[in-house]
């Protein structure tokens, strides 16, 4: 009788096991469009970073200094994505215990299988995901160091990086992106915003990127003071070799497709709508920048025509996803003659913003973010601005920008002191005048 049972015990056993295995994983269907769309979007925006921030920035310094400069921006982009994968997009992305920071769920991305997914994007696969956010991570932390290129010693450069990824990045990614974030609400019903005036617009970086690493940038030239050959550069001095600029500038333009029409995570009318006033803001902004410097120093220069376009792709990355064309053009016409006022500043009050991350990011940021408030339409991004009177969204942006400035300064600022007085920030006047390709890394550009 026992063995009956036993065996009777077994064969009801057997059959069950399909149910066990099987009956609560329901299949996950991505959407193939969207999956295959921001898998080109995140090679796109990899594409800014090396090689095209790295050849914009290295093209506009002295010869000595171009390989270092290729080097932080490829070393940057290394260091983040292994920060970003350990840690990174865990207390970015994920809701945590409260609105100010994530949670540890993704924690070396535990949990991330082939048919995870998040529910900020819930139409592809989460790996696909946590790419593109890391490639937005690298390129943030990659465009501060544009301020103080030539004279931050590497080591020191690769601490600040990894403090200011951790302390200052992530939490603002959460809070404008992140599921539960205070700016921008993500995935809170009705949330009322900062204040009550609304949550923050920023489609794709606005305020999490380009004020963000302005700031940061504007902070580190004020640390650490000017370089030796600030006067030097004042006077115009040509920089090693603008052709390879251009070219950084024209992948950088290419490539802001992915960064701008890849942030709706979805291959529908928004990306095309995206795609098309990221194009129409750059060109604007180029030719007002090259206008507007003809008539101050009677030549429209290469190098002013494509920092003019850099302005324009600054100034409508917040407002992408929310604006026409209408909206994208005055965008466009705001951020190349600000942006080039803006990069004067630095000789009026004497501050060594070497590659102009203040006056392009941080300004051309600002425009962006504020004019989102005023030209968002309701029937593109769900949100009407002050010209469909909704002016509580403009003074949302003011709130927005406000905070970013505030925390990014002052925990950025608290970061470089500690850094300087353990284990210095800039290289001696000797070192600097050496250049950085043989002082950090034993190399040289040869003819």
């Amino acid at each position: 009788m026992s063995r009956c049972l036993r065996f009777c015990s077994f064969l009801l056993l057997v059959l069950a096991l399909p149910a066990i295995g099987f009956a609560d994983t329901p299949a996950v269907k991505f959407d193939s469009g969207d999956t295959a769309w921001m898998l080109i979007s995140t090679a796109l925006v990899l594409l800014m970073i090396i090689p095209g921030l790295a050849l914009f920035y290295g093209g506009m310094v002295s010869k000595e200094n171009v390989l270092g400069v290729l080097a932080q921006s490829f070393a940057v982009c290394c260091l983040i994505s292994v920060l970003w994968v350990a840690y990174g997009y865990s207390f970015a992305f994920t809701a945590g215990p409260c609105l100010y920071i994530g949670g540890a769920a993704r924690v070396m991305l535990a949990g991330i299988g082939l048919k995870s997914v998040s529910s900020l994007a819930p139409t592809i696969p989460e790996t696909v995901y946590v790419m593109f956010q890391l490639t937005f991570a690298a390129i943030t932390c990659a465009l501060v160091l544009g301020a103080v290129a030539t004279r931050i010693k590497f080591s020191s450069m690769l601490v600040f990086m990894a403090a200011w990824f951790t302390l200052v990045y992530v939490p603002i990614a959460h809070w404008v992106w992140g599921d539960h974030g205070w700016l921008g609400g993500t995935n809170i019903d009705k949330y009322p915003g900062l204040l009550g005036f609304g949550a923050t617009l920023d489609f794709a970086g606005g305020t999490v990127v380009h004020i963000n690493a302005g700031i940061a940038g504007l902070v580190a030239a004020l640390v650490m003071g000017k370089g030796f050959d600030f006067d030097k550069r004042r006077k115009n001095t040509p920089p090693y070799n603008i052709g390879l600029s251009l070219t950084g500038a024209a992948l950088l333009w290419v490539g802001w497709f992915g960064f701008n029409a890849g942030s709706a995570v979805a291959s529908g009318d928004r990306a095309g709508m995206a795609m098309l006033v990221t194009h129409v803001a750059t060109a604007t902004a180029g030719l007002a920048w090259m206008g507007v410097e003809w008539l101050h120093s009677k030549k429209p220069t290469v190098l002013g025509i494509i920092s003019g376009a850099v302005a324009g792709l600054v100034a409508i990355t917040p407002a992408s996803g929310f604006v026409d064309v209408t909206g994208a053009f005055y965008i466009g016409i705001a951020a190349g003659i600000c942006c080039f006022l803006a990069t004067q500043i630095k000789y009026t009050f004497g501050f060594d913003d070497t590659l102009d991350v203040f006056g392009v990011h941080c300004v051309g940021g600002i425009i962006g973010a504020i004019l989102t408030g005023v030209f968002a339409v309701e029937a593109i991004g769900g949100t009407k601005g002050a010209l469909e009177g909704n002016w509580n969204q403009v003074v949302a942006q003011f709130l927005s920008v406000g905070v970013t400035i505030i925390y990014c300064g002052a925990v950025s600022y608290v970061i470089l002191k500690i850094i300087n007085a353990t284990m210095g920030l800039s290289l001696s006047e000797t070192d600097q005048r050496i250049g950085l390709d043989q002082t950090q890394h034993g190399e040289m550009i040869h003819g």
